[in-house]
């Protein structure tokens, strides 16, 4: 039986001009403490990021966004319990001021995190 579980989620913000707070949602975290399971999906529009800020670092947008997906694989940073996939995903979600930011941390429950992440990234950030 394949019983709903609780997941969280937060959506990655891609932030061109950090003094004006405004942004382009570029992606989605999601972590499954059930399944064991931690993952990010990106889809960033560039057309979007560059209508909001015409000078944006398109390169620095993106290798800021592809590392929060390697995160979510690999230990990140330098903490030293930094091996635990809670760990992981509240350093990955932890709020910060630069070019591509998570939102607040969000609540559900699934069945598939996989699928639901799919389902996410289309509602949110497509």
């Amino acid at each position: 039986m394949n019983d709903p579980k609780p997941f969280q989620y937060a959506v990655l913000r891609a932030v061109p001009r950090v003094e004006r707070g405004e942004y382009v949602n570029v992606g989605v975290i999601i972590y499954c403490q059930a399944d064991e399971f931690l993952a990010a999906a990106l889809d960033i529009n560039e057309r979007r990021l560059l209508a909001l800020a015409p000078d944006a670092d398109l390169d620095a947008i993106r290798t800021s966004a592809e590392s929060v997906v390697r995160g979510c694989h690999e230990p990140v940073g330098s903490a030293r319990e930094n091996t635990g996939l809670a760990t992981r995903f509240g350093i990955l979600t932890a709020p910060r001021s630069t070019v591509v930011q998570p939102s607040p941390v969000h609540a559900g429950v699934t069945r598939d995190p996989e699928r639901t992440l799919a389902e996410l990234l289309t509602r949110l950030v497509h």
